[in-house]
């Protein structure tokens, strides 16, 4: 449970794009009328749902209680309160009794696995006396004297006590006047089994009975809901795995020592050691040693990160290299394995339109099959079509047209999608986002961080007439391992203190610096004019790629020309192919030069092209771009693409970047690497498909066999298995998302 102040009003300069549901001027997950103030945020777990109504009627209930917002979410079993300081967690508890179910703060180990096992049971078990039952219905040669009495005998376990869990949901849900899914159920097998149980009783014995059609219905259902369940814990297997990453001991150094003990105990400031093969135990920096880490089961970048003194690891992964002692920077719930978990899992709960939709119709669905089920039998019954005929039909339209497809189309491929993207390091904020991403038609990228390493790198040496590229680099890079100017850095960083002692050493700002290097005054300034027209070239072409030059003199002898600059990433051009690929005009956007830009532009392949934008006036850019008619996607990774993304009808974050970014942002891209923002659009469009998809399966179903049911036309054991059936589909649909590569 997490406690988060909450202020009125939106941030400033940021208007357009107020999302749908979004009262201006009053935060999300804040009613209009409710005076904003500290809110808390709960995750309940529910238990004794059973479709799609359950869900529904629990978010409804809870509100109805005043400043709380709740969204619950049938395929995840849970429910994502927030609520004033005036709502006690005992009034919410309560709230969800009063509606027949039960929640508890604290998720029950195993519960699932129990109600796998109980649901197993009872289905092989009614499975094995529905054989008989079957036989003796339907093969007339095996029809014995009594046999009907023998078929009671054998369906009565499989009515009531396989269909006890329908039963007790149907009649926990009557006691609150309601009725779900399990009410159609009961009402259809207790009227099959009733009914017959009436005619062999007081009839001539001449009469049709219906025990194999309420033990099949029964056994069909049990299995059904068995396959429906299961699959539902694969859906949420990825979130699961992502949990079960982190270490679980940790090696520190307490006064000298290395001491083992649980990761849960490591505090921020204390060093631990990281031995190869060994996951790193919690977010830090390295201290000493060097090694290769493996981010792929948090980035999907399967290439290990060469890392050293200074750099950022993150905690869960894999050193799959040397030795290293890192500082720990971020423990526990602030680590970002722990954030990625709490996106993924609040993404999953969410719900987009086109769920919201589903659940109004599920709402109002039951109680009208119900009436239609009461109709079709006063129709047949009029219509003198006989009691059998009347009782066939009405117990068909009640089975076949449970809304369970319905309530799972959405939730299902919400959890594959997002769990599969958390995978390859694309997390969703929340499910809205996916509708986001079918209309965006213009992609804004920002330049330094994104498109570019972000930070100044040696591109080239080049050498003067009689001598090497290499002493050339080897005498300056002595020279600048004692300056702290990012050039400097950027030539000694290759050598990693691997340089001659330097002497009388002197910089003077702007001008460059100078030193005694191995008996030699080597210094080294910003390219000069005259020099030798090999040269002159060499740096007319680097600047017309905006990088920086500087010239190395030895003795006073012009030895060579430097090349620094931001480099562009080595995936950067594909990242565009692939944007366009996907039909997204790409958009450079930098506070750079109009120079600089353009060259990075032509790098990567990038046509349009905003340079010179002061960090506060990117907002103000992306905001242009929408009054043209644009649908906007922002990519960037700094604290001054914030406003931008927050702005952009949809923001993606490169989560190498700031913290307060990856806050804005509706999709965060956890490695560095800017195809994964074309990956996570493809992902995010991917999972809309199956939700429409399934949505137009479940849909379609109800719509056909609805008249085929009413009009006499379906077996209510055929209508059974088709229910069931419709439901797995369902899920085995959404769970094609977990091969997305």
């Amino acid at each position: 449970m997490v406690a988060t102040e909450t202020t009125p009003g939106i941030t400033p300069g940021i208007t357009p794009g107020v999302p749908p549901g979004i009262t201006p001027g009053v935060p999300p997950g804040i009613k209009p009328g409710i005076k904003p103030g500290i809110t808390h945020d709960l995750t309940l777990d529910i238990e004794g749902m059973t479709c799609a109504s359950c869900a529904t009627r629990i978010e409804r209930k809870l509100n109805k209680l005043e400043g709380v917002t709740a969204t619950v979410s049938y395929a995840t079993e849970q429910a994502r309160v927030t609520y004033p300081e005036s709502v006690g967690t005992d009034e919410l508890l309560a709230t969800v009794a009063a509606a027949g179910y039960s929640a508890t703060l604290e998720p029950v180990a195993d519960r699932h696995l129990g109600e796998l096992d109980a649901l197993r049971r009872r289905a092989v078990v009614s499975a094995v006396l529905l054989v008989p039952v079957l036989a003796l219905a339907m093969v007339p040669a095996l029809q014995f004297d009594g046999w009907q009495w023998a078929s009671l005998v054998l369906a009565a376990p499989v009515a009531l006590w396989g269909g006890w869990p329908f039963h007790r949901a149907a009649w926990a849900n009557l006691r609150h006047a309601a009725t779900t899914m399990d009410t159609l159920v009961s009402i259809g097998v207790l009227a099959a089994f009733g009914w017959s149980v009436v005619v062999l009783l007081v009839g001539d014995g001449t009469r049709h009975v219906y025990f194999e059609v309420a033990a099949a219905v029964t056994t069909f259902l049990l299995a059904g809901r068995y396959l429906e369940r299961r699959a539902k814990r694969r859906a949420g297997e990825a979130l699961r795995m992502l949990l079960e990453l982190g270490a679980r001991e940790a090696v520190v150094v307490r006064e000298g020592r290395e001491v083992s003990v649980p990761v849960g105990q490591v505090v921020v400031g204390e060093e631990f050691v990281v031995r190869p093969g060994e996951r790193i135990a919690t977010d830090g920096v390295v201290v000493s040693g060097t090694s290769a880490v493996d981010a792929s089961m948090l980035t999907g970048e399967a290439v290990p990160v060469e890392v050293g003194p200074g750099d950022e690891v993150v905690g869960a992964t894999l050193n799959a290299g040397g030795r290293i002692v890192v500082r720990a920077t971020r423990v526990g719930a602030d680590t970002q394995l722990a954030q990625m978990a709490r996106l993924v899992d609040a993404a999953q709960n969410g719900k987009a339109d086109v769920q919201r939709l589903a659940d109004r119709v599920s709402s109002v669905f039951v109680p009208t099959v119900v009436i239609l089920a009461a109709g079709t039998l006063g129709f047949w019954l009029g219509a003198g079509g006989g009691p059998d005929k009347a009782i066939t039909a009405a117990v068909a339209v009640l089975i076949v047209a449970c809304p369970c497809a319905l309530g799972l189309a959405t939730p299902t491929a919400l959890m594959v999608g997002t769990g599969r993207g958390a995978q390859l390091g694309i997390l969703v904020r929340g499910p809205e986002v996916l509708e986001d991403t079918r209309r965006v038609d213009t992609v804004v990228l920002d330049k330094t961080g994104t498109l570019t390493t972000g930070r100044m790198t040696l591109v080239d040496v080049i050498a003067a007439e009689g001598w090497s590229a290499a002493e050339v680099h080897r005498l300056a890079a002595a020279v600048e391992a004692a300056s702290e100017h990012p050039v400097g850095r950027a030539v000694a960083a290759p050598y990693e203190g691997r340089l001659p002692e330097v002497s009388e050493f002197a910089a003077e700002a702007g001008a460059g610096v100078r030193g005694l290097v191995e008996g030699h005054r080597v210094e080294v300034a910003r390219a000069s004019t005259g020099l030798p027209p090999d040269l002159q070239r060499a740096v007319q072409v680097a600047e017309a790629a905006a990088h920086t030059t500087a010239q190395v003199t030895v003795d006073g002898e012009l030895v060579g020309v430097l090349v620094v600059g931001d480099t562009v990433k080595p995936t950067s051009a594909e990242a565009v192919r692939d944007l366009l690929e996907l039909g997204l005009w790409p958009v450079l956007l930098t506070g750079d030069n109009e120079r600089t830009a353009r060259a990075v532009a032509a790098e990567v392949g990038i046509e349009e092209v905003i340079a010179g934008v002061r960090p506060e006036g990117k907002a103000a850019a992306i905001q242009r771009l929408q009054h043209s008619g644009r649908v906007v996607a922002m990519v960037g990774d700094g604290v001054n693409d914030a406003p931008a993304l927050a702005t952009a009808d949809l923001g993606i974050a490169i989560g190498t970047g700031a913290d307060v970014a990856v806050e804005a942002a509706d999709l965060t891209v956890v490695g560095g690497d800017p195809r994964s923002a074309a990956v996570a659009v493809r992902l995010s469009r991917s999972t809309l498909r199956t939700i429409k998809a399934n949505l137009a399966w479940a849909f379609g179903y109800n719509v056909a066999a609805l008249p085929l049911a009413a009009a006499g036309l379906l077996d209510p054991m055929i209508a059974g298995g088709a229910m069931a059936l419709s439901s797995v589909a369902v899920v085995t649909n959404s769970l094609r998302l977990r091969r997305f590569s």
